[in-house]
């Protein structure tokens, strides 16, 4: 089975980028979904930040067809978005949606409860990720209403109906999934979505593949990498959906994830063993990554991000 997901992974779409249009005219979604695994499909989003051109489609929404229902992989981040993703899991088969687990308490994961609430579909979250969104919600949405105009209607901000904290072990069909929360990455409540049999993680936004990471203020850094290197690694996931990015291997988004984490905290540690201050935090080095996407809107604003988290350590 682990040898089928590198398959389909080789076998892939091309590259995103922030220079590439709307990969699907006449839907909300960015992308069309593709079948990156065995009855697993993935909406590859947009590597550019959430615009009116992406309707805010700039994650991955992914779906899971078990052969006695379906699993959805995040909300999306509007009304629209869900029911599009909702038609297009319909085009692939008949069989119920009966769960969506979301990947993080951010409005692209979650503001779309609302849509599946409404077909009387649970909502699973990690406990810290629905508080997040309870917190922030009003402000998702109001960000939602001004990039998305017209594609944010419809959209209610809706708690997740179910939430856990370490795991949640699911069969449905034939299909093991284990809904895992391995330790603080990038936000709170940070959620993976691993199937074992298959060797397929998807992993949310632990995970960023062909885009920068961003760092938000309050994320630790430290523990991210530690979760990385003691709880995700260690799983050896065959093929990676990453909460950003194409699927790829462990290899290549370990690189992008840790690699960069562990570079820019070197980086940061350095300039502040010679004394150096927040201002010239923001200019350390970082041309390494200058390929991935969105390295000019995040490169500097996750050096000062940094620089703030490890003053104190």
């Amino acid at each position: 089975m682990r040898r089928l997901a590198l398959i389909a992974l080789m076998a892939g779409p091309a590259f995103a980028s922030e220079d590439i249009p709307d990969q699907y005219p006449g839907s909300v979604l960015y992308a069309k979904p593709v079948e990156v695994a065995p009855g697993v499909y993935s909406a590859i989003g947009a590597t550019a930040p959430p615009t009116y051109e992406n309707a805010g489609h700039n994650n991955n929404l992914s779906f899971i067809v078990t052969g006695d229902g379906v699993v959805v992989v995040n909300s999306g981040a509007s009304f629209l978005l869900a029911k599009a993703l909702h038609e297009e899991i319909r085009a692939v088969t008949d069989q119920p949606v009966r769960l969506v687990i979301v990947e993080n308490g951010q409005g692209h994961a979650m503001l779309g409860n609302g849509y599946w609430t409404a077909q009387g579909v649970p909502v699973l979250a990690h406990v810290d990720a629905a508080e997040e969104f309870a917190d922030g919600n009003g402000q998702d949405l109001a960000s939602l209403q001004s990039y998305a105009r017209e594609n944010a209607e419809g959209t209610v901000p809706t708690a997740p109906t179910e939430t856990f904290e370490d795991r949640r072990e699911i069969v449905m069909g034939d299909t093991h999934i284990e809904v895992l929360h391995l330790g603080p990455a990038h936000s709170p409540g940070d959620t993976q979505v691993w199937l074992p049999d298959q060797g397929v993680m998807i992993a949310g936004d632990i995970a960023f593949h062909e885009r920068m990471p961003p760092i938000f203020e309050g994320t630790c850094t430290l523990c991210w990498i530690e979760t990385w290197e003691t709880a995700f690694m260690p799983l050896d996931p065959a093929l990676v959906i990453p909460g950003h990015g194409h699927p790829t291997d462990l290899a290549e988004v370990t690189h992008e994830t840790r690699d960069y984490l562990v570079d820019l905290r070197a980086k940061i540690g350095a300039h502040l063993e010679a004394g150096g201050d927040l201002a010239g935090a923001y200019y350390v080095d970082q041309s390494e990554w200058a390929y991935l996407d969105t390295f000019e809107e995040l490169a500097t604003k996750n050096a000062g991000v940094v620089f703030a988290e490890m003053e104190f350590e």
